[in-house]
């Protein structure tokens, strides 16, 4: 966040918009390499070399010809946005996902064996590393040069330190039969992350086509500010989610009492890191990256409300896959993914805020959709569910309140952001306490334990 700061400070929005221009190509071809491998090698109950050497194989293979074909469509793509420069760019950012098909196959490994923490150093010194080449390169002049750069930079160091961490090494033996078994499973994987990258990726592409590349540029950077959020919250929880519902799954008592649990915690940190987000928005903004960006706040609010729900629909994704209804989350997607596709085009020409708000609306109801799903596999209600989010949701929409009119009269924006956010902890803190929550206390006990 904080080398993004700098970076945007001194390159402007239409540098990222034609970075964002050029997202969904990126997010579709890494999920094609993928091809849904890594959740069903997560799944297996046991697993050989012979299985994460076919992954690894395979996932080269695809990164190799879906990096020519994208290479040779660049003149496509460029002509399609009516952005010269994209000819050039398209085929140094798509290095990127060539590069970690290398690393798939150690990913899933790390993934499998639940090394958290080496899976947070290599993000970490990966993000760092690579944020310290952008900033360089755009000290330097190179504009939207430095962002690929980066991106690229941040893929070749996360992918060396997994071969680092994993300690795996793959095999010059070409035994295709694992990716046979696995492709039942693995490919509905597949086509369901490619909906959702689509999903995630379309209003790039309608800003990209219908309006301008600074449009598309404040888009992305409310867009880019959300998914730092949302990734924070997430990978708390999906980090683990998914292998520990494996490991109960023969347990349907445990594993109801285990994701009832990750709702709670999810809830617990989602709602006040998203929704706070979203209330200091415009002083974030001001204080960090400048008033060039300010047009930018009203898509973050919005995207962060919308996304604060999100960890909902990943947890009832992974307790489906868990029991192997990888055909349910792909036909379930399709729905959600395809109405958000139509949605979005059809609200196209009511203006950009029309169709964000509309298409924000639908993903957060599509999460009761999921529960409908998911709920008989391990016979939770629906009221169970409104019972372990509604508390967190409440409290926090009640403490953002509160110090809205507390901060009413200041006017210096530092003394205002650092309010906003001090009231709204010391109230969230002190109600969770004074109610005697269990998940705060747990976490304040594991917390304390790991530092002393």
């Amino acid at each position: 966040m904080v080398l993004g700061i700098f970076i945007m400070r001194i390159l402007n929005p239409g540098d990222y918009g034609l970075m964002a221009m050029l997202g969904i190509f990126s997010a579709v071809a890494n999920t094609i390499m993928d091809s849904g491998f890594t959740t069903a090698l997560i799944n297996k109950k046991t697993i050989r070399h012979e299985d994460y050497n076919a992954v690894f194989w395979f996932s080269t293979f695809c990164g190799i010809i879906i990096y020519v074909i994208l290479f040779f469509s660049a003149p496509l793509i460029a002509e399609f946005y009516n952005q010269p420069v994209l000819l050039n760019l398209s085929r140094v950012l798509f290095l990127s996902f060539l590069i970690s098909s290398l690393g798939i196959a150690h990913n899933a490994i790390l993934f499998k064996k639940l090394k958290v923490k080496q899976r947070g150093i290599v993000d970490i010194v990966a993000v760092f590393v690579s944020g310290v080449v952008g900033l360089i390169f755009a000290l330097l002049g190179f504009a939207y040069w430095a962002l690929a750069i980066q991106l690229v930079t941040q893929c070749l160091v996360a992918t060396l330190l997994r071969w680092c961490f994993s300690g795996w090494r793959p095999t010059f033996s070409f035994d295709f039969s694992p990716i046979k078994e696995m492709f039942g499973f693995s490919s509905k994987i597949l086509f369901n992350n490619i909906l959702g990258q689509v999903n995630m990726n379309v209003f790039s592409v309608l800003l990209g086509k219908y309006y301008t590349d600074t449009d598309t540029g404040y888009y992305s950077q409310g867009n880019k500010w959300m998914i730092i959020g949302n990734t924070t919250v997430s990978g708390m929880i999906q980090g683990v989610a998914q292998p520990v519902l494996v490991e109960v799954v023969d347990d349907k008592e445990r594993q109801k009492n285990v994701f009832r649990k990750m709702l709670r915690f999810g809830a617990f940190v989602s709602f006040p890191t998203l929704l706070g987000l979203a209330f200091v928005a415009k002083e974030f903004i001001l204080l960090t990256v400048g008033e060039k960006w300010i047009n930018s706040v009203p898509y973050l609010q919005i995207l962060t409300i919308a996304y604060s729900f999100s960890f909902i629909t990943n947890l009832y994704c992974s307790l489906l896959l868990t029991h192997g209804k990888s055909n349910v989350v792909l036909y379930g997607s399709s729905i959600i993914y395809g109405s958000n596709l139509i949605l979005a085009f059809c609200l196209v020409p009511y203006g950009i805020f029309t169709m964000i708000i509309g298409c924000s609306i639908l993903t957060v109801f599509s999460n009761l959709f999921w529960h409908f799903c998911a709920k008989r596999l391990i016979e939770i209600r629906t009221i169970d569910l409104l019972k372990d989010i509604s508390p967190y949701f409440s409290l926090i929409v009640i403490c953002i309140l509160i110090s809205w009119f507390a901060t009413l009269k200041i006017e210096n924006l530092y003394i205002l952001f650092f309010s906003k956010i001090f009231i709204v902890t010391l109230l969230y803190i002190a109600i969770l306490w004074r109610m005697k929550s269990v998940l705060l206390r747990e976490t304040i006990f594991f917390i304390s334990k790991r530092r002393f």
